[in-house]
């Protein structure tokens, strides 16, 4: 087999091997080299002889510094790497980047559900809203009830999902950093695929009370009068309930209101510019940053020119490259706020005495990946090359157009999670390693870096962007695939594996604040 080594910057003084299974010692490769070491599928060789203490290069950065004498031909793996200390957040670069002016991309839509509130929805879905952990499982057993007694009687509604979590109660309610649960769950609530159609069930005794959760005015929904909609609840506490199915037969009887009027509607041809993407990565490997993400960055640039919404997000998976972020700020004010974020973050780690290092797994670094650093030259990517309009703080709700900072943990449910709350209607997601990642709220479009992965897991991943490092297909024409594939999942023209299998994890509300 032929050896083949991806270098991905000219100032670069380690390349990764790119054949399945890697290489044996002693392989010449094309450059003269001869393998000094075995070296494994999306680990580095060095190029050179790097002498001890000097800068490991890759992406055009030093990911590390050599802790010993690393001859050429080596395998350069993290025990040899000593990490470089994280980048200061002052006398950083503020919107020095201007991109010239891309063209619009015009004419690209997708059949979607249009909202009360200006919103669009890519699936019409019941989402029952849940106070408190105490009443999952009665919520999830109601849920079973309609999936197998109502939803076939309301065939335009694709889904019935009980927005389960672990919060609610035995926290400090009112500390600091305990808003960001709150308002996640809340604007969850308010996602564009559930239609404007709220309904809670709450405990009647939690320390997150459902007018607490979702205060008047929260829901943008009126009635034919114009008047605000009223918060549905059913409390399990109440006096009228005698017995367990008295519970479950309320909750049904609610939901039957909402299914009917999810039921009318219908989807409509809205313009590409309605999409809100939320783009993550998870099980990242070494090709995640030469495949998988630069063609959803590619993707990232054509749906921002079509005039749509993309969040990227990881603060851990950015932090290192925070200088690439803030000169691509459109104003002063959007750089500061992405520091602000990161310095929120950093102060965060600081207090559970631990640093961005934490990040990397195991399988990180067994597919490849040394430190965090590499890692996130990898993850960038994903943002691709337009300008950052806007920042967003854990839990907010998502308020403008164009390419858009979340500020989210690198934990991919809790994130995810951050995604939904801030709008998201479509969700793409690409790993290396492999993960049966899903969500039930939102389609999730999962993209494979390597082709052994794509086929091994055959009917998992949506995308094969291993035909990058293949050489049968180029950064552009996988960036398009899935810009097509997107319009088609929105649309319901198509359903993710994840939807055809039903995948899909838990919610993880971010909770920084003390649990009692």
């Amino acid at each position: 087999m032929k050896p083949l080594t991806i270098k991905m910057n000219d100032q670069d003084n380690v390349a990764i091997v790119a054949n399945p299974g890697g290489l044996p010692a002693g392989t010449p490769l094309t450059n003269g080299l001869v393998l000094k070491d075995a070296v494994p599928q999306g680990h580095k060789v060095a190029l050179t002889d790097l002498p001890a203490k000097s800068a490991v290069v890759r992406y055009g950065i030093p990911i590390g510094f050599a802790m010993k004498d690393i001859p050429a031909g080596s395998w350069v793996h993290e025990r040899l790497l000593e990490m470089p200390t994280a980048r200061e957040l002052d006398n950083l670069p503020i919107a020095t980047v201007k991109p010239p002016p891309q063209s619009a991309l015009e004419g690209y839509t997708f059949e979607g559900y249009r909202n009360a509130d200006g919103s669009v929805g890519t699936r019409n879905i019941l989402a029952i809203t849940t106070t408190v952990q105490c009443v999952s499982g009665v919520v999830d057993y109601a849920v079973q009830r309609i999936k197998n007694e109502l939803l076939p009687k309301y065939p335009q509604v694709d889904d019935v999902v009980g927005l389960e979590h672990t919060y609610g109660c035995g926290v400090a309610i009112d500390a600091e950093g305990a808003e960001i649960p709150i308002r996640t769950l809340r604007n969850i609530s308010l996602n564009p695929n559930f239609g404007g159609e709220v309904m809670v069930v709450s405990l009647g005794c939690e320390k997150l009370p459902p007018e607490r959760l979702m205060p008047p005015g929260t829901i943008p929904i009126t009635d034919q009068r114009g008047d605000a909609q009223q918060l549905d609840v059913v409390c399990l506490q109440d006096d009228a309930h005698v017995g367990f199915l008295s519970m479950i037969d309320a909750i049904l009887a609610t939901a039957e209101q909402h299914l009917q009027r999810l039921n009318a509607r219908r989807r409509v041809t809205v313009p590409a510019s309605e999409l809100v993407v939320g783009v993550q990565c998870g099980g990242s490997d070494a090709f995640s940053g030469v495949t998988a993400n630069p063609a959803v960055g590619y993707c990232t640039d054509l749906l921002v020119r079509a005039g749509a919404s993309v969040m990227f997000s990881e603060v851990t998976e950015v932090r290192d490259g925070i200088d690439q972020l803030t000169s691509r700020a459109t104003s002063p004010e959007v750089a500061q706020a992405m520091i602000r974020e990161m310095a929120w973050y950093d102060a965060y780690l600081q207090r559970g005495k631990v640093d961005r290092s934490a990040n990397t797994t195991p399988g990180n670094k067994k597919g490849g990946l040394s430190n965090i650093v590499e890692k996130a030259m990898g993850s960038i990517i994903k943002s691709g090359t337009s300008p950052i309009s806007g920042v967003l703080s854990p839990g907010d709700k998502l308020k403008q157009k164009g390419l858009i900072y979340a500020a989210t943990p690198a934990s991919d449910f809790i994130c995810g999670t951050l995604q939904l709350a801030a709008g998201m209607n479509l969700h793409v997601f690409t790993t290396g390693r492999g993960t049966p990642y899903g969500l039930a709220q939102v389609p999730v479009i999962k993209v494979a870096t390597r082709s052994d992965l794509a086929r091994r897991w055959h009917d998992l991943m949506d995308v094969n962007a291993g035909t990058i490092a293949d050489g049968d297909k180029t950064i552009e024409e996988v960036g398009w695939e899935l810009f097509h594939l997107m319009l088609d999942v929105a649309s319901g023209r198509k359903k993710t594996y994840a939807e055809q299998w039903k995948l899909h994890n838990a919610l993880a509300l971010f909770n920084p604040a003390p649990v009692t």
